[in-house]
């Protein structure tokens, strides 16, 4: 029986930490940037853009269609930041528990 309190006692400490790094996370602040800094995305840790800076040397109309990538892997790359670091923020959170592969958290 006492495992079975222990236990609970574990989870409800992990719930604990787990609202806290979500709150973390929504308030992270990630950029992204492409074409060698001709675009940068600024976005939260919701996947909300916050921010977009072009450079002004982009704008010419038979450009357009390059902009519009620049802006899209801009984004990727801040997303794909905000990722990293949430992943690595729940690694660090999960050490040690028995979570099978591939499972996403939080959920």
């Amino acid at each position: 029986m006492r495992d079975i309190m222990g236990m609970m006692g574990k989870v409800k400490e992990m719930q604990a930490k787990m609202e806290k790094m979500q709150a973390e996370i929504a308030a992270l602040e990630v950029e992204g940037t492409s074409g060698g800094g001709l675009v940068t995305v600024k976005m939260n840790g919701k996947g909300e853009m916050l921010g977009l800076k072009i450079d002004p040397s982009l704008f010419k109309e038979d450009e357009a269609e390059i902009l519009e990538d620049l802006i899209v892997a801009a984004h990727k790359s801040a997303k794909d930041r905000a990722e990293q670091i949430t992943a690595e923020k729940t690694k660090d959170l999960t050490a040690g528990l028995p979570i099978p592969p591939g499972m996403k958290l939080p959920f």
